[in-house]
């Protein structure tokens, strides 16, 4: 397939969206009419081709991103559909990091939910251009206008909507084409038998109102459009394609379908505009890098099969019978089955055993892959998500993604010796395959803890530890990840490490200021401002190693330290004793005085939240927030529903899934997705410390 399909005819693109609005039904169907598969399977059944996972297929949701590849009117699409739910974000983060375009799945009923403005977000991030398709029109309570406004309002999207539906909910009866001016009726159940005919009379004044207002929206982001509108001149359909086409590849318009994917109707249409609009690997910038011997030479790959290789893996998987599977998006030049390749982010040379195009979760050997194509690749060693592989001649180290803070974790303690054995080894696949996933070791309570993005997400992570490598193990419940950092800056701190015990000496001695960090979420800030060789040079990445180590573990609770800035600006050593060691320790005993002094607070992750609810619960459910210490945000209405965001810390909705379901009968649901983090009021601190302190008494 490779060697006959030319890099323009390639579409690589992902299905995004809010949980349940039916990316994974949306993606079955394309598979359908592109003739990968024979038979539709359903999410609710349990047989959809995309969700293989056990874990997928009993609860109903996509937890990882697949990947398979099929062909449209002689394009070749390389499609994942990724998750919607908010504890797999690091899934939709990688997928479009190495996607040239995507597809926004809207519910007509629900609209835009909070989930779809953190992919939209991710999306913007990465520059992705983008068509939305509004699904579910057969749901009661759909509405393509109400939608379509909400895409513009809460998005900021310049939607364009390039068709009208023919009604909603059981009265849907076709699609309006606003460029060719027909009607689109589908015919039979699967949506394959379509009658293509002229606009009905009633019609004909609302599509031509809707198609003067598309080229008009068009004309604001095409100037070629807008000269022939202003003249008021005939504009062909060819010429609104090519428009079409330049202002998605641009990222200046959202072009809106709309149809329901389970009813089959409005696919094709879909998939047209996909090959039509969204960009192939050549219509988007050169990938940028720098050189892995000099971070600020900046340095770019054409996708071009005869460019120096680049790529990058952005997942890792398990096959039970391939074993690992590293995902890749080649930017450029060609990868052969055989070849060894440079890991230019470890270092390290790598030999490519296979190259396996991918089909949900099965393969078709290929012996080559080259740029603008994505495959799996077997038998990689020293390779993890987000490793870059390219020439070992011409070396480039592209942009890792942005990798999400956890905000829950739990203690995990092996059933028996063999268990513990296992433990370390199975933890470290799923460390290589879940960049979003954390490990660490508490001394003080001598357990393992397992950080992550939700309690689902950590759910998962213990039912495969059973089920793929038969381990055993108790858990903790699970609980908030909260942070440390300070209030107000400390000046002049001395840390020092002077140690005399015959022999060789130690020494090492800093001088720093620490203060908060102006940015929210920025981590430990290190400048080293040291001047006239006050500490050698080889001495300063010991010393920020001391910070980092030191800034692992709070003087309140232990917890990680976050938003500081440390400015090394003087010190001292000795040309005899001084080490690595010994700076290490004295930057850490310079952070530990520095954070007693600056007034530290925990941090307590927030969580946007979205309740929805029928109006006769409302005033329970509300009830209830308000005692979560939530701040509402805002209020609305979509149909006969009432609803509500607002701003609740995490450590007040562990469980809250049976609450909302006992105050409502089980009709009110909610959704909800990590905001920021927040300083934790005094007493809530105190019961922390306290639990903190009764769980080291008890080991």
């Amino acid at each position: 397939m490779a060697d006959n399909v030319p890099l323009k005819d390639y579409r690589n693109f992902g299905i995004i969206a809010h949980i349940d609005a039916g990316k994974t039904t949306t993606t079955e169907r394309v598979l359908f009419y592109t003739g990968v598969i024979h038979k539709m399977g359903t999410v609710d059944e349990g047989n959809a081709t995309m969700d293989w996972m056990a874990q997928e297929q009993e609860r109903g949701i996509t937890i990882t991103s697949a990947n398979t590849t099929c062909a449209w009117k002689g394009k070749k699409l390389n499609i994942i559909d990724t998750p919607g739910h908010v504890d797999f974000t690091i899934e939709v983060e990688r997928s479009l990091k190495v996607l040239d375009g995507a597809v926004v799945v809207l519910c007509a009923t629900s609209g835009v939910q909070s989930q779809t403005e953190t992919v939209w977000r991710q999306a913007d991030r990465y520059k992705v251009p983008r068509i939305a398709f509004i699904n579910k029109l057969d749901r009661l309570g759909a509405s393509f206008e109400r939608v379509l406004g909400e895409i513009r309002e809460r998005l900021g999207a310049n939607a364009v909507a390039m068709q009208l539906p023919d009604g909603t909910e059981d009265k849907f009866g076709g699609l309006f084409n606003l460029i060719t001016r027909k009607y689109h009726i589908y015919k039979n159940d699967t949506g394959d038998d379509i009658e293509v005919t002229d606009v009905p009379a009633e019609w004909k004044d609302k599509v031509e109102e809707a198609r003067h207002e598309m080229i008009e929206r068009l004309a604001d982001a095409d100037d070629v459009i807008a000269e022939k509108f202003l003249e008021d001149k005939e504009i062909t359909e060819t010429e609104i394609h090519a428009a079409v086409r330049r202002a998605v590849c641009a990222d200046k318009i959202l072009p809106v379908y709309t149809g329901t994917a389970l009813r089959n109707k409005g696919v094709q249409l879909l998939l047209d505009a996909v090959v039509e609009y969204l960009p192939s690997p050549l219509d988007v910038p050169p990938v940028k890098g720098t050189d892995p011997n000099d971070e600020e030479k900046v340095m770019e790959r054409k996708a071009d099969p005869k460019e120096p290789l680049s790529g990058l893996v952005f997942k890792v998987a398990t096959d039970p019978y391939v074993g690992k599977l590293f995902y890749t998006r080649i930017y450029s030049g060609t990868l052969v089955s055989g070849s060894t390749v440079l890991n230019s982010s470890e270092g390290k040379k790598e030999r490519i055993a296979k190259i396996v195009v991918m089909h949900s979760n099965k393969q078709e050997i290929v012996q080559k892959a080259s740029a603008g194509e994505i495959v799996a690749l077997v038998g990689l060693k020293d390779t993890r998500s987000g490793n870059t592989i390219c020439d070992e001649k011409d070396k480039i180290l592209l942009e890792n993604m942005k990798i999400p803070e956890p905000v829950v974790s739990m203690s995990i303690e092996p059933k028996t010796k063999a268990d513990a054995d296992k433990l370390g080894l199975t933890l470290r696949k799923f460390l290589d395959e879940d960049p979003s996933l954390r490990v660490d070791y508490d001394p003080e309570t001598a357990q393992t803890i397992i950080s992550g993005m939700g309690e689902l997400h950590l759910e998962i992570i213990v039912d495969r530890m059973k089920r793929e490598f038969n381990l055993e193990a108790d858990v903790g419940r699970p609980e908030v990840a909260y942070k440390e950092t300070i209030t107000q800056p400390v000046k002049n701190v001395e840390g020092k490490f002077i140690s005399q015990t015959g022999g060789r000496g130690q020494y090492g001695h800093v001088v720093v200021n620490v203060e908060p960090s102006e940015k929210k979420g920025s981590g430990v800030e290190f400048v080293n401002e040291i001047k006239g060789g006050a500490i050698p040079r080889e001495f300063i990445k010991p010393v920020e190693k001391g910070f980092r180590e030191g800034a692992l573990n709070g003087v309140i609770a232990g917890y990680p330290v976050t938003d500081i800035k440390i400015t090394l600006f003087d010190g001292s050593y000795h040309d005899v004793d001084s080490s690595e060691l010994a700076f290490q320790m004295a930057a850490k005993a310079a952070l530990k005085e520095a954070l007693q002094k600056g007034k530290p607070v925990l941090l307590e992750p927030v969580m946007d939240v979205e309740l929805v609810s029928p109006d006769e619960f409302m005033g329970a459910v509300m009830g209830d927030i308000n005692t979560r210490r939530a701040q509402i945000v805002n209020t609305g209405v979509i149909g006969s529903l009432k609803t509500t965001r607002c701003n609740v810390p995490l450590a007040e909705m562990f469980n809250y899934v049976n609450a909302i379901r006992s105050l409502s009968q089980g009709r009110a649901s909610f959704t909800m997705e990590p905001s920021y983090y927040d300083t934790v009021p005094q007493y809530v601190t105190d019961k922390i410390v306290g639990s903190r302190e009764d769980k080291k008494k008890e080991k």
